[in-house]
């Protein structure tokens, strides 16, 4: 969808010579095996047919967050103005959070005969790590490594709605803004390194740094603020895993 090259460090499935649209009924096919698997391994639990809301609801919801993070680059339609934080965070909430972070926890909460309604605070704590997490992503795309990270970032050529844009849109001044709306969204790589250069300029780098140590104190606050210890281990272990990593 957002012309991406590769992904996990081999070349996007649709770019292979023999796929190429074929892979969008490949994509359908399987997610129809989502219903399949579920059903041949859960149908006769007590917490089936949740589980299978859980999971429609979920998808509907990353459907929505790509499908806004979609509209808003589209092609002949680049206009940074519409580009905020508040934008930014709902394309991120849908489109990652929900199904990185909140559905294998709601998972398991549903198989252990708890009713989702009574975790709300375990449900916001995980989509505000996985804001973070894309945010993460965001800024990988631009200063991570393609050999470490896995793939080539293009954000900054596909005009995305990056945490990083926003940032920079939010503190440079008016000149620095008629220099990135002359070069945000191109794919010629003077303008793609043009507006790499003006991000170092605004230290975009330590602006993170700081994002990065504030998210993280914020988020140990939430989960040690949960009553259970052993709801507050498996939290703390989906944050071990992301704090500042490298890919």
């Amino acid at each position: 969808m957002d012309n991406s090259q590769t992904r996990r460090g081999q070349p996007c499935w649709y770019k292979l010579p023999k796929v190429g649209m074929i892979a969008v009924n490949d994509g359908v096919l399987l997610r129809n095996h989502i219903p399949r698997i579920l059903k041949k391994h859960f149908r006769s639990k007590p917490y089936y047919v949740d589980l299978i809301d859980l999971f429609n609801e979920v998808e509907f919801q990353t459907a929505s967050g790509q499908m806004i993070d979609l509209i808003t680059t589209l092609v002949g339609e680049k206009d940074l103005s519409k580009y905020s934080l508040s934008i930014h965070r709902r394309i991120v909430q849908y489109k990652t959070a929900y199904y990185s972070f909140y559905l294998p926890v709601a998972c398991a909460l549903l198989m252990i005969g708890e009713n989702l309604d009574n975790h709300v605070n375990v449900k916001d704590i995980l989509i505000e790590m996985g804001t973070y997490f894309q945010v993460q992503d965001d800024y990988l795309d631009c200063f991570g490594a393609p050999e470490v990270i896995g793939k080539i970032g293009t954000d900054i050529e596909d005009f995305k709605c990056s945490w990083l844009v926003v940032k920079a849109l939010e503190l440079s001044n008016e000149d620095q803004k008629k220099f990135l709306y002359e070069n945000y969204g191109k794919e010629d790589p003077t303008s793609v390194a043009k507006v790499k250069e003006l991000y170092k300029t605004l230290k975009l780098e330590d602006v993170f740094a700081e994002y990065e140590s504030k998210s993280y104190k914020k988020l140990i606050n939430f989960i040690e603020a949960h009553p259970s210890k052993a709801v507050q281990e498996v939290l703390k272990s989906f944050l071990g895993k992301i704090y500042k990593r490298q890919k």
